[in-house]
């Protein structure tokens, strides 16, 4: 495929506004906050407190702020109002191209690699891509008929990967409301079920890290499970990248099957909390929290962590590092059902987790189908 530079193809040209100057003017407004929406939001200009760059429908929108998170966006004039984009957008305008095209080729590994190649700042959400490198990064020349076959062939498969995940959604949403019409809320606990300290009902074992000093302490002899093995949704810890050796083993931290693994350091709020069930033997680190049920069934528990997310992290301050200790964790309190109450339950959970691993595994062959496009597409 051939290929140009970026600012050969941008017909961009900055032009900004100051949207308090018409406080009672409703505008459609591109930000980095709002983006996880996939929507613009709909400010009056006496909402809005600095300049703005005025971009209109079909403009691709880059985001410079911590390039490591592909952002990319497609101005979309959802509303007809006049379009503005907050300071942390690289704006690119072509006429000739499929702006859909563009934004697939953005969001390629490809691509971010180069835009996490030339980065100022130190650390997350202070770096910056450069505007000036940026311009220097190379796109893909290809006649517009072919870019709108491409288009149109990842945007099909797309909407069979989102149809895919709201389908794995609706089904946990199913488990939560059979456990609501079973078990009430957890924390009011409205049909007056026992509740103990976790402490009380469970062991609670915190992993660590044996010395990266010692080599020896590394191998394939068990695998090493971090936070990112524990994706919500996933009832299983994922395959980990790093495995442990014999010796590993005998210094770190194991727990055995039908054990929880909760995520208790991490980033952000959302992350904290993460559950899975362990289905075979595994070491962890020490940013996950091992529960071992003593009283519980490991289903029944699975899902009541998952519907006590935000009792779990209500205490946490992120601004002092987002942990939940073991020792807090251990003095939570939770339910405790009948064990037969709960044993229905989980046989319940059971045939909707056939299900799930229908739905999940057609989504991962549409994935893989996907990737694969991606990579004959733009390499």
């Amino acid at each position: 495929m051939e290929y140009t530079k970026l600012k050969y193809i941008n017909q961009y040209k900055s032009k900004s506004i100051n949207p308090a100057k018409t406080p009672d003017t409703i505008f459609e407004m591109y930000s980095v906050p709002i983006y996880a929406t996939g929507h613009p939001e709909y400010l009056r200009g006496d909402e809005i407190a600095s300049n703005k760059a005025i971009v209109r429908k079909n403009d691709i929108l880059l985001c410079k702020i911590n390039p490591r998170i592909n952002r990319v966006w497609v101005v979309s004039d959802e509303s007809g109002k006049q379009n503005i984009a907050s300071s942390e957008w690289i704006v690119i305008r072509n006429s000739e191209y499929n702006p859909e095209f563009l934004a697939w080729y953005f969001r390629t590994p490809k691509f971010q690699k180069f835009m996490t190649s030339e980065i100022t700042g130190i650390g997350g959400s202070l770096t910056r891509a450069q505007p000036k490198c940026v311009a220097e990064y190379p796109v893909p020349v290809l006649n517009r008929k072919k870019q709108d076959e491409i288009v149109n062939i990842l945007d099909k498969c797309k909407l069979v990967i989102d149809s895919r995940k709201r389908e794995l959604l609706e089904l946990d949403n199913i488990i939560k409301a059979r456990f609501v019409e079973l078990f009430g809320d957890p924390r009011s606990n409205p049909f007056g079920f026992e509740k103990k300290m976790l402490k009380d009902t469970c062991k609670v074992i915190t992993g660590n890290t044996p010395s990266r000093a010692i080599a020896e302490y590394y191998g394939d002899y068990i695998e090493w499970i971090k936070t990112d093995n524990i994706v919500s949704g996933i009832l299983n810890p994922t395959q980990a990248t790093e495995s442990l050796s014999e010796k590993g083993m005998n210094v770190g931290r194991t727990v055995e099957k039908d054990s929880i693994l909760m995520a208790c350091i991490a980033g952000s709020i959302a992350s904290i909390g993460r559950v899975c069930i362990t289905d075979r033997t595994v070491a962890f680190n020490q940013q996950i929290n091992a529960v071992v049920p003593e009283q519980y069934n490991i289903l029944f528990l699975y899902v009541l962590l998952q519907m006590s997310k935000d009792y779990l992290v209500e205490d946490i301050n992120m601004a002092l590092k987002g942990i939940l200790s073991k020792s807090k964790l251990e003095e939570k309190e939770f339910i405790i059902p009948p064990m037969d109450l709960q044993e229905q339950f989980s046989d319940f959970v059971k045939q909707v987790d056939k299900s799930k691993v229908k739905v999940q595994k057609a989504l991962d062959e549409t994935q893989k189908l996907f990737d694969s496009l991606m990579q004959q597409y733009f390499g």
